[in-house]
């Protein structure tokens, strides 16, 4: 019997706020999941953390790199750059992605350029403000951005993010960059977008959120 793989990255993403997004339950579902993260350490022994699944919880990579970064907010950017190259060469183009990072203003602002990007010719919502010494990486990330069908960034806690040991500790981690390449694709589960299926959408914030200001004898309608 095969055994059942717990896709870690989706249920993390399902529980966790994207800035400046709602979570609508049709359109909540990703194909592909990303987490990064990067160190920085004045010693010069920062590194760079990425972790790939599929919906279905199969891996599609992991990368645990050392790196020599300025300062915390370059070593973040340059990881979520990193992810994005890698996924670009191991998804289609029409994939939906679900993007996991530890970084308040680099989620916030991936999403800013996301939603601007859905309709020629406008503006991202809120201004985009990019650390200066970020400013390649942030290019290449909008690239990658653009790229995918949809794309959004949840932002969550370091100690909850997969890629967090990687980036840290990549003296310990180096097995994992010599994991095979694996160009994985989520099953065809026709029951992903079936009708009844959107009865039980995945767990969304500003649900619980309303869900509790209706606490008291009061309940939602259907």
């Amino acid at each position: 019997m095969a055994a059942y793989c717990r896709p870690v990255l989706r249920n993390l993403f399902d529980d966790s706020p994207t800035p400046h997004i709602a979570h609508p339950p049709r359109t909540h579902r990703r194909d592909f999941y990303l987490a990064t993260d990067g160190s920085y350490r004045p010693d010069d022994r920062g590194g760079l953390g990425v972790v790939i699944e599929t919906r279905d919880g199969e891996r599609v990579a992991r990368l645990s790199m050392p790196d020599s970064v300025p300062d915390n907010n370059v070593a973040e950017y340059r990881a979520l750059h990193l992810g994005l190259d890698v996924l670009a060469n191991r998804a289609p183009d029409n994939a939906r992605v679900g993007v996991l990072i530890d970084h308040d203003d680099l989620a916030a602002n991936v999403n800013r350029v996301m939603l601007a990007g859905q309709q020629p010719g406008a503006r991202p919502p809120y201004p985009v403000r990019v650390p200066s010494e970020t400013a390649y990486h942030w290019r290449g990330i909008r690239a990658r951005v653009a790229g995918f069908d949809e794309l959004r960034a949840a932002r969550i806690d370091s100690g909850e993010n997969p890629a967090h040991p990687l980036a840290n500790t990549p003296e310990e981690y180096a097995h994992v960059n010599r994991e095979p390449d694996r160009c994985v694709l989520p099953q065809n589960d026709e029951r992903w977008r079936a009708p009844d299926d959107d009865r039980y959408p995945p767990p969304s914030r500003a649900d619980r959120d309303r869900s509790s200001s209706l606490a008291g004898g009061e309940s939602a309608s259907d």
